[in-house]
């Protein structure tokens, strides 16, 4: 975990965190079906198209989300309260925290946690430079691990986690409640969760926002191959590969994929790892839930449903929970 100064860039993977990346590459690479972290596709280069993802016409998520939160940001403020400590993972460009914090009231301090240590230096300065008064503490940390948030100068009332983006779709159902649970202690007593929760819908036009015309999200994936290759010295030919996207109806995800075009071997840290044509990379998943069945998986964690909004189409969701009296 890094603390990072607005406004400068991130110091590059440590010598561990580059050991980490390898073995993780290497064991995912091993297994019967070929995986690899879904963190690891955030890069500098791949959190800037990542950005350019969410402007595409095909990628609904990013500007639903922004009407639902421009429709109903005030009633949102007005659940989270005052005097409040605000904790956002991967908090990315900070587009959706600058609506809320205009609408909150006296926010005490606002800690975004991102792996992207170039972007949140950038948006970590935006965020202080907008609003002055607010103590703004950006970590640069993979926040799938324990982090440490900072204690607050001001008096902080309660702790919020805002988890926008539609991001616990990464996870598989044990891993988010897993994850949903680590939320609850680390705001304790009297703190609440804001999160932003990707509906069902037809598949095809789920299929079409992470497999675009432009070839963006390709580019996204494959960029993978190429962080790989730079920063682990490995020899993937990346026009080799090919990305797609694929709707698993049984498992409820959209399901990401860097398939082998050809029979290929490839070493990585000086270990060889074989790929048979056809075969694929499976590197994140897009879980869609329906309102029940996620506001199901959070009262299992410790979380008491408040409120809930969606837009008319009901494509996105955004849930307001506060931590249940017996869950600390």
């Amino acid at each position: 975990m890094e603390r990072v100064t607005a406004g400068k860039e991130c110091l590059r993977f440590s010598v561990t965190e580059r050991s980490s990346f390898l073995e993780e590459v290497l064991h995912g690479l091993r297994q019967e079906q070929k995986v690899l972290p879904c963190k690891y596709l955030y890069d500098a280069r791949g959190s800037q198209l990542f950005e350019e993802i969410c402007e595409l016409d095909e990628y609904y998520p990013t500007r639903t989300e922004l009407a639902i939160m421009n429709r109903s940001v005030d009633e949102m403020a007005a659940q989270i309260g005052e005097e409040v400590l605000l904790i956002e993972y991967g908090s990315g460009s900070g587009r959706k925290t600058r609506l809320l914090l205009d609408s909150l009231r006296a926010p005490t301090g606002y800690v975004p946690i991102d792996i992207s240590g170039e972007m949140l230096a950038e948006s970590a300065a935006v965020i202080e430079n907008r609003y002055p008064d607010l103590t703004v503490s950006p970590i640069c940390a993979d926040y799938l691990s324990p982090v440490e948030i900072p204690s607050m100068d001001k008096p902080v009332r309660r702790r919020i986690v805002y988890f926008p983006g539609s991001t616990i779709g990464n996870f598989e159902p044990p891993e988010a409640l897993e994850f949903l649970t680590r939320m609850v202690k680390q705001v304790g007593a009297g703190g609440g969760l804001l999160i932003g929760v990707d509906l069902r819908k037809d598949p095809a036009e789920l299929e079409r926002a992470y497999d675009d015309a432009e070839g963006v999200t390709a580019n996204f994936n494959l960029n993978l191959l190429e962080r790989i290759n730079r920063e682990l010295k490995a020899d993937f030919a990346v026009e080799a590969f090919s990305h797609v996207a694929v709707w698993v109806r049984d498992l409820g995800r959209v399901e990401m994929r860097l398939v082998c075009n050809v029979a290929c071997e490839v070493t990585i840290g000086g270990q060889v790892i074989g790929f048979r044509a056809g075969e694929y990379i499976h590197t994140e998943n897009a879980y869609k839930y329906d309102v029940s069945e996620f506001e199901s998986l959070a009262v299992k964690a410790g979380l008491s449903p408040r409120a809930v909004w969606t837009d008319t189409a009901e494509k996105f969701s955004v849930h307001y929970f506060a931590v249940s009296d017996d869950s600390c």
